[in-house]
This record gives C-alpha cells, sequence and structure tokens, in this order.
C-alpha cells in the first residue's frame, strides 16, 4: 500500500488481512499494530462482536419468524456497503493500489460470500462462510493488524471490525440461529476451494507483486505464521492447521447430519 496524503494513516506496505486490513507486510507498522492489539478500541470491538454472536443465534432459536430473513438481509446488506465503501473512498481519493487493494485474501472473498450466504440461503456459500469465517475472519478480529491511530472513529476501524466480526456473526447465525447444517464432505470441499483461492492469490501476487494470503512472506506484525518456520515451511503449516480447524468446526454437526 502507498503512503497516504494527509488525514490517512502513513506507511508503505503489503496489503495483508483484506485491502488495506492491516496484519500486512508493513515497514513502519509494528510498534503501532502492538499498541492497538488489546487497546480500549479493540477490547470495545471484541465485547461487542462477543454480545452480538451470542445474543443474535439465541433470540433466532428462542423466537423463529420471519424478523430471522429480515435480520439476514440486512447483515448481507451491510457487508456489502463496507465493502463498496472502502473501494469507493480509496478510488475517489486516487488511491487504488493493486498490489494492496484486490480482494484476493480469504477474509476479502469470505465477506462477500457471506454476504450471498445471508441473502440467498446457499448450502455451498454457507459452508464457506461458516469455515473461513471462524478460521480467518475470526483470527483477524482476535488479533487485528491496525495501528494505534486507526482506532475508533476512524473509518478504517469500522470497515476493518463491521467486515470482520460481520462475517463472523453471519457464520454463528447461519448456523446457530437458522440450523444450516455442513454437508456431509464438507471439510474436504471447503479445503480444496481454499486451494483454488490460493492459486488465485498467487496469480494475483505474480502480476502485482503483493502478498495476497500472506504467500510471499510473512506479515511482520505479530501473527500466528510466526511459530512456523519460514518461508515456504510456514504456508505448509498453515495448510495443516486449515484442515485440523475445519475438522475441529465440523464436529458439532456429524449428529445432525446422521438420519433418525
Amino acid at each position: 500500500m502507498a503512503p497516504r496524503s494527509v488525514g490517512w494513516p502513513q506507511r508503505q506496505s503489503y496489503a495483508a488481512d483484506g485491502p488495506r486490513h492491516r496484519a500486512a507486510f508493513v515497514v513502519t507498522a509494528d510498534k503501532g499494530a502492538m499498541r492497538f492489539l488489546l487497546s480500549t478500541d479493540q477490547l470495545a470491538a471484541l465485547t461487542l462482536t462477543t454480545v452480538m454472536c451470542a445474543a443474535l443465534p439465541l433470540a433466532a432459536r428462542a423466537h423463529p419468524g420471519p424478523w430471522t430473513r429480515l435480520v439476514s438481509r440486512a447483515l448481507a446488506i451491510l457487508l456489502i456497503l463496507w465493502v463498496c465503501a472502502y473501494h469507493l473512498v480509496v478510488a475517489v481519493r486516487g488511491e487504488f493500489e493493486p498490489d494492496a487493494d484486490l480482494p484476493l485474501h480469504l477474509t476479502d472473498i469470505v465477506t462477500i460470500m457471506a454476504a450471498l450466504a445471508l441473502w440467498s440461503g446457499s448450502p455451498l456459500l454457507f459452508e464457506l462462510t461458516y469455515f473461513w469465517g471462524l478460521t480467518a475472519s475470526l483470527l483477524a478480529v482476535l488479533t487485528p493488524g491496525l495501528e494505534s491511530d486507526e482506532g475508533f472513529p476512524s473509518f478504517f476501524f469500522w470497515h476493518y471490525f463491521v467486515t470482520h466480526s460481520g462475517v463472523v456473526l453471519a457464520a454463528l447465525f447461519l448456523a446457530l440461529g437458522l440450523g444450516m447444517t455442513p454437508r456431509s464432505g464438507a471439510v474436504k470441499r471447503i479445503f480444496l476451494a481454499t486451494l483454488a483461492w490460493a492459486a488465485v492469490a498467487t496469480a494475483g501476487n505474480l502480476l502485482t507483486g503483493g502478498n495476497y494470503m500472506f504467500l510471499r512472506e510473512r506479515p511482520e506484525t505479530p501473527s500466528i505464521l510466526d511459530y512456523m518456520g519460514p518461508w515456504p515451511w510456514y504456508i505448509l503449516g498453515a495448510a495443516l492447521l486449515a484442515v485440523a480447524l475445519f475438522i475441529l468446526l465440523d464436529l458439532p454437526f456429524r449428529r445432525r447430519r446422521q438420519p433418525p
């Protein structure tokens, strides 16, 4: 990402967790990101995310009805509006950077998939939202790559947490609130989809010089990839971790899928 003009955080980085979602290769952001981690702003966002992720699914289970469809579509519209808002702001300011702003990170595509799943109820879109949302998006919420000057009420703060927390909320609302269930073979299907998207991100990296999905190098801000060794071994470690997490996320639904 190119350095911003006045009013925007100044940095030079590879985007990491989505368009300028800052779990990224950042030249000057390390200390700022550490200051944001567990800051009052992040803890407030985490608290609100936790409350919403508990209250909305519980309400849907306790009081099912037409209102759940309205909530699903409202959340879908909210996610899409914030995705569009980011790209509109960057375009208007003439600051689009192809190595940072293409929607090639997993958290980018799952935001779109979550909106479509909420709107349509598609089984495949739900599976993508559930498995990607409760791994990639959830990790982004827990360890955000925002800097200390990107806290509340900055545009980046709102965009980051509305999209990431919104996907986590969508996954839990669809699974626990509306009772949607991953189908048999979902783990294999979603892992193959992950590999396919990694191939798309690789092509994007080759064309733009970016670091989409961290396939070229680990982010310099702290992340779980720091414990998986150097390139390319951390990629293998991340793939194995993804399989393990997908299996764990699928376990609660195995009994639900069994015929009576």
